[in-house]
């Protein structure tokens, strides 16, 4: 068993990308946040998620909480995770 990691997609604001935790990373996430919070950086890298910066878990989908919905403002740079100034949101979930 392994992470899986969708292809990124996209709108005009953010960049998207879903990501499935094996059933033992999941149990460890539920018992973090009772599936009722987003988990910070520091908790979902700490859970194995592996990608670049600026990254955010930004949606909890009840019925698959197994699966981590992330996005970021397009344009973001991936080493340092700083979003593009002037970043206004014009679109997306």
């Amino acid at each position: 068993d392994e992470i899986e990691y969708s292809d990124k997609y996209m709108d005009i604001s953010y960049e998207y990308r879903h990501v499935i935790l094996t059933r033992a990373i999941a149990k460890a996430m539920l018992k973090l946040t009772a599936g009722n919070r987003l988990l910070e950086e520091k908790e979902w890298r700490d859970l194995s998620v592996q990608q670049s910066r600026g990254w955010a878990h930004y949606e909890i989908h009840k019925p698959e909480p197994h699966i981590l919905l992330f996005r970021r403002a397009l344009g973001t740079d991936p080493i340092t995770g700083q979003v593009p100034s002037g970043f206004a949101a014009s679109g997306g979930a």
